[in-house]
């Protein structure tokens, strides 16, 4: 492993990482109101959460490149009240990585909060629980394991996002230049197939990674759940 290598593989980790954690919450909060909630255009929520996972990821970046140009409202929001732009700044990787993640976040925390016995709620609720309390003694902790794979599940899509995000912010070496990419920019060198089947064993074992503790997560929740 070359100091290079080590920076695209931590730059991956940390866009990976700081896409997941900020959405998180937008995630969980949709993933409620889709399990719970009884709204009108519900149906249009669903279908505007999962359309990342339709289109050409690439239309996702384009749309995220007009949202944040500077012209963009986004873009110059940020440019006018805190003089900061995100296009080919690894922010700008974070976000596009934390969109193409939510999908699958969504998904998983919704069937989780599904999948959590409404008897259980009402017993508490019986008991003089309010409602923020039972929340957090009951739905969440029978719901957290769903909440860990999907994060988990998250991250390993942000590992491997590549359209929206060489759309929306290009590939800047030490700045979005993550590790597919990296690998995609090596593809292009004369004599750069060492270079790729390196990025290519990092990038799978990473990923590979992700999805079994996604799934031992999964397997453990289906357990505690039979118990109960």
């Amino acid at each position: 492993m070359t100091p290079e290598l080590w920076g695209i593989v931590w730059l991956s980790l940390k866009v990976g990482g700081v896409a997941v954690l900020g959405c998180l919450p937008v995630a969980f909060a949709l993933a409620w109101l889709l399990a719970r909630g009884r709204f009108p255009g519900k149906l249009l929520l669903d279908g505007l959460v999962h359309l990342p996972l339709v289109v050409p990821p690439v239309v996702t970046g384009w749309l995220l490149l007009l949202a944040f140009a500077p012209a963009g409202p986004i873009g110059s929001w940020l440019e006018s009240w805190f003089g900061v732009s995100v296009l080919f700044r690894w922010t700008g990787a974070a976000i596009a990585s934390a969109v193409m993640a939510l999908p699958l976040m969504v998904r998983a925390m919704r069937l989780s909060i599904e999948a959590v016995d409404r008897r259980l709620e009402q017993a508490a609720a019986t008991l003089g629980a309010g409602r923020w309390r039972v929340f957090a003694s009951v739905t969440l902790p029978l719901s957290l394991p769903g909440v860990l794979a999907g994060t988990v599940l998250g991250f390993a899509r942000a590992l491997g996002e590549f359209g929206a995000t060489i759309t929306f912010v290009s590939s800047v070496p030490g700045e979005t230049q993550t590790l597919p990419l990296a690998i995609y920019a090596a593809l292009q060198i004369p004599g750069g197939e060492a270079q790729v089947l390196r990025l290519a064993g990092i990038s799978v074992l990473l990923s590979l990674a992700a999805l079994l503790v996604s799934e031992l997560i999964a397997r453990r929740a289906g357990r505690g759940l039979h118990v109960l």
